[in-house]
């Protein structure tokens, strides 16, 4: 069993879900700065902040994006059976039309250049600082009781042509941000049944791979 740990960070993070149903209310622009710098002052390697905010309110724009997601939203469907493709049928993937605030997050793998300190060896760390910004942005929504919804089903390529993405730059995070509806008291897929936490323990190794905390 996880010990919850009362400390307001701890809450926060235990309190965190992807949000997909959101109310019909603006999110104050003074908000919306302040996670914004949350985000921008996540941990980057070499300080590289190699990210970019798309912040979307357009109709337009949204509709374009729900339509791409509806079109690979069908293709995602075919892989699954039974009463596994039942219940995804069911499951509400996407709130961007729903959420004032759509959120894309990108990456710039060439920002400061070819030789950013201690990005040498491990060249997709930009990808990683850019998901640290993406956590910090999660996090600080929550403490502000706004809900954020990850939507994953898009084709990159047609999203950057939406958005008018140069060339280089990766979309990283497509979020939907807003007042949600309800908070749920676990993640919804497993209040739905389609998976489960997996037990902290299970993911512990001592000094290498494979091996158990206590055993040699």
């Amino acid at each position: 069993m996880e010990q919850v740990i009362q400390h307001p960070i701890y809450e926060v993070i235990f309190s965190r879900r992807d949000v997909r149903r959101f109310l019909p209310r603006p999110i104050p622009e003074e908000v919306l700065q302040r996670i914004l710098t949350a985000a921008h002052h996540a941990p980057s390697v070499g300080f590289m902040q190699p990210w970019n905010f798309i912040v979307i309110r357009d109709t337009g724009v949204k509709g374009e994006i729900k339509g791409l997601f509806q079109r690979e939203n069908a293709k995602a469907a075919q892989v699954f059976r039974g009463k596994r493709r039942r219940l995804y049928d069911r499951l509400k993937l996407e709130g961007i039309e729903e959420a004032p605030v759509n959120l894309c997050i990108t990456c710039d793998p060439k920002r400061f250049g070819p030789h950013v300190l201690g990005r040498h060896t491990i060249r997709r760390t930009d990808l990683y600082s850019t998901c640290c910004a993406i956590q910090n942005l999660w996090l600080a929504a929550r403490a502000e009781g706004l809900g954020v919804g990850w939507v994953s089903i898009l084709s990159n390529d047609r999203l950057k042509k939406i958005l008018r993405i140069p060339r280089g730059i990766l979309p990283v995070a497509y979020l939907c941000i807003g007042y949600p509806i309800e908070f749920l008291p676990q993640p919804e897929l497993q209040e739905v049944g389609w998976a489960s936490r997996l037990e902290l323990d299970d993911l512990i190794f001592a000094d290498r791979w494979g091996v158990k905390q206590g055993k040699g």
